[in-house]
């Protein structure tokens, strides 16, 4: 995590970061996510039955692979020197693009897009994010992820 001034922000817009550590998909992992969310679709939660499939296997839910870019964002996000709290404030432009088959390992790439002060001392960064899948030509997704940091 790179630590900025409140005077620096702005310039690092366009700025590749240092892409995360990778992470291991396992079936647990997908199981405990299907069970929080409801979604227990046979291609995520049956092993046998998802070898049948076009995937061959299992498969994280596409969500699942959202929300880890919020485990991702300990390496690769901005801090404004002072900041007490951090939300996230949403994202646009989400696209999931290949699956993340069970044991893949993942990891996140970010490029700031933006950087403004919106009012004193709330900063919203918007990060170009991709979930890379080991060994894939293709990212499992691409999206625009906006983080507020309030800073004393």
């Amino acid at each position: 995590m790179k630590v900025l001034s409140r005077e620096d922000v702005a310039s690092c817009v366009g700025e590749q970061l240092e892409a995360s550590e990778w992470f291991t998909v396992t079936q647990t992992q997908i199981n405990q996510f299907a069970d929080c969310t409801l979604d227990h679709q046979f291609i995520h939660v049956d092993p046998e039955k998802a070898k049948e499939s076009p995937f061959g296997g299992t498969i994280a839910h596409g969500f699942l692979s959202l929300s880890m870019i919020s485990h991702f964002a300990k390496t690769f996000s901005l801090m404004i020197d002072g900041m007490f709290m951090a939300v996230n404030y949403g994202f646009d432009k989400v696209r999931f693009i290949a699956p993340v088959k069970v044991d893949s390992r993942i990891r996140c790439h970010a490029k700031v897009l933006a950087a403004v002060e919106k009012s004193p001392g709330q900063f919203m960064l918007t990060y170009d994010v991709e979930v890379e899948i080991e060994g894939s030509d293709k990212p499992a997704l691409k999206a625009e992820w906006i983080c507020m940091q309030m800073v004393k």
